[in-house]
């Protein structure tokens, strides 16, 4: 089976992510398979300089992430353009991924944090929703980045609100507890899904 594990900023994915290998099931990182994606010499590092030019570049050569997040963030257009280079080098090697750890594990972890903002559920079989209260979600945000509340406010509310993908997603573990807490409720859900 292929999960697609989902959630929102400071939701605690990442520790679902960690418990979810611990049980030595694979899990695909969409995050950190776009930070490979833009490392230069791969054909989406070329488009974008192409696109954007050598002055978004770091001496080393890397993308200076700051530099285009500040072109995208104030221009629509440029960041669509972005995303139409990142996103299918991003889904072609997740897929990649997919095949070729399904030739030894039967069940594989998707990663994905837009998992219904970029309409991916076709690449999966069931999604789990790590959900959190909106209290919760912008306490962890503040003290995590150490932001504002209206820094963190803005930055959540970029993403469909968790409700919502609580109404999409095939389970959900409740977050708001502790860690043993939703780490029984994991276990429920892959021993129902006959992961476990």
């Amino acid at each position: 089976m292929i999960v697609g594990l989902t959630g929102g900023i400071a939701s605690g994915k990442s520790t679902i992510s960690e418990m979810i290998q611990e049980m030595n099931i694979p899990v695909i990182d969409a995050d950190k398979i776009a930070r490979e994606v833009v490392l230069p010499g791969e054909p989406a590092y070329k488009q974008i300089v192409e696109f954007f030019g050598t002055e978004i570049l770091e001496k080393d050569g890397n993308l200076h992430r700051k530099k285009l997040g500040s072109i995208i963030f104030n221009d629509e257009e440029k960041r669509l353009k972005l995303n139409s280079i990142v996103h299918p080098a991003v889904r072609k090697r997740m897929i990649g991924h997919r095949e070729e750890l399904l030739e030894e594990h039967e069940d594989v972890v998707m990663d994905i944090p837009l998992l219904f903002e970029s309409k991916l559920t076709h690449m999966v079989d069931r999604t789990l929703l790590v959900y959190v209260d909106k209290e919760t979600q912008l306490r962890r945000l503040m003290d995590r980045d150490h932001s504002s509340a209206e820094e963190s406010l803005s930055r959540i509310r970029s993403q469909i609100p968790l409700d919502d993908k609580k109404k999409w997603a095939d389970d959900v573990i409740d977050n708001n507890g502790t860690f043993e807490e939703s780490r029984q409720q994991l276990i429920h859900i892959f021993t129902k899904w006959d992961i476990l």
